[in-house]
Parts: structure tokens; C-alpha cells; sequence
């Protein structure tokens, strides 16, 4: 079984159904195809309840999902501990083919690694206790931070505190432009300090112009790294993200 505690006197244990009769296993299965997952309840080691639980799919996973596969070029997998038929049933609805169920903590974490060892760079998103090895595993894990343990936020390597599920194509598309700015700065740099040089070299710089030149450049780099801070960069990168 999975927790056990002790109320009013009585043990009672809650996990996963193992030794059932036939017809509580076909309710088990009932559940499972309907897209739930069974959970017993045992009172005293005797099964006292069977009850049946379902995510439920946020509005915005189905466009997230869309997005990312739109920004990465690859399709999203579902790495889940839920049963197959109940993850089958959730990756319908969220538009996910590829479906890996009933993991463990270590499995999630070979799944990760068997796809870093075919040269996927993997972007992991999890919130669990359970998904902590993989979110460590992963080139890029990224915790969602309202609904996130306390061990999915200090294994990510960024929290996405807002809970919606939108931001993260949102912070990728950031990310990106983030990149951008950072290649333009360094050519921007290197265009100043090049010609500084030649200048020099060439002829005679006079010392106040190669102090300008060379702080205005250092100025203009960080003015223009200052552009990600701008409203406008999360919205442009909101769109890009939802594109």
C-alpha cells in the first residue's frame, strides 16, 4: 500500500489495489477506462473502499502543448506515475502521442536519460516530489511554482511562478530573445573595441576618444540588454509562445 495512518484506533492504508475479488477488479478496470486511477482503501487489512481519481486537464494545457511542439520542432511526452489507460485518456485530451505511464521516481529519470543519450537537449516541467530526478537530470527543469514541493522548486533550474501553463512557452520564447541580445552585444562590443584598436594601430588615438568610445560602447551593450525588462518583451514573447 502507499500511506498508512492510524484513525481512531483503526489502521487504515490507501494505494494502489493489489488483492481484489473479480468484481472489484472490474470496477478497477471500469475506472482505468473511463480515465481514472483506482486508489483502495483498507481498514484493519481488510478493503473497505475503491475510489476512482482524475486530473483534471487545465484550459490552457492543449495550447501549451501545441506551442511548445511549434517552438522546439519536437512533440511533448508525458512521463506519468498514473495508470496507462488514465494517462492515455489525459494525453488524448492535452494532444500528446507520446505516452509513458505508471513510472516511478527512477523510471522518469531513465526516460530522461535515454532521450539525452539519442542528443535530445530535454526541457523537463514537473511540480511533484516524484519528479525531482528527472527536473535534476534534464538540460532545463522548470518547476511550476504555486502548485510545485518544496523539492520540484529547488531541483528546477527555473520556477515559473505564475500558474499557468501559457508561461512556459512564453519563458522559452524569452529565453531565446534573451540569447539574441546577449550575440548582439558581443558584436556590438567587438565592432567598438576592434576599430579602437585599428584606430590606434593606424594612427593616432587620442586618449579621452578611446575612453569614450570604449564606455559608450560598454553603455550602449547594457541599454540594449535593458530592453528585456520592457512590458512589451514578455508580451512579444507571450505571443511568440502562443504563435
Amino acid at each position: 500500500m502507499g500511506v498508512t495512518a492510524v484513525v481512531d484506533g483503526h489502521a487504515v492504508a490507501v494505494g494502489a489495489p493489489a488483492r481484489l475479488t473479480d468484481d472489484a477488479l472490474e470496477r478497477v478496470a471500469e475506472l482505468e477506462e473511463s480515465g481514472r486511477t483506482a486508489v483502495l482503501v483498507v481498514v484493519d487489512g481488510a478493503p473497505a473502499g475503491l475510489l476512482g481519481i482524475a486530473d483534471r486537464l487545465r484550459p490552457d494545457a492543449a495550447a501549451t502543448v501545441a506551442a511548445l511542439a511549434t517552438l522546439t520542432g519536437t512533440a511533448p511526452a508525458l512521463l506519468t506515475g498514473d495508470n496507462p489507460r488514465a494517462a492515455a485518456h489525459l494525453a488524448a485530451e492535452a494532444g500528446i502521442d507520446d505516452v509513458r505511464a505508471g513510472l516511478l521516481p527512477q523510471d522518469k529519470l531513465a526516460a530522461v536519460q535515454e532521450m539525452e543519450s539519442a542528443g535530445r537537449k530535454v526541457l523537463v516541467v514537473g511540480d511533484g516530489v516524484n519528479d525531482a530526478p528527472a527536473l535534476a537530470a534534464a538540460h532545463t527543469g522548470v518547476a511550476m511554482g504555486r502548485a510545485g514541493s518544496d523539492l520540484a522548486l529547488e531541483t528546477a533550474d527555473a520556477v515559473i511562478v505564475r500558474d499557468e501553463l501559457a508561461a512556459v512557452p512564453a519563458t522559452i520564447a524569452l529565453s531565446r530573445r534573451a540569447r539574441g541580445l546577449v550575440v548582439q552585444n558581443l558584436v556590438i562590443a567587438g565592432v567598438f573595441i576592434a576599430g579602437l584598436v585599428v584606430w590606434d594601430l593606424a594612427g593616432d588615438l587620442p586618449l579621452p576618444l578611446g575612453v569614450a568610445g570604449h564606455e559608450g560602447s560598454t553603455v550602449l551593450v547594457g541599454l540594449n540588454g535593458l530592453r528585456l525588462l520592457r512590458e512589451t518583451a514578455w508580451q512579444k514573447a507571450a505571443a511568440e509562445g502562443s504563435a
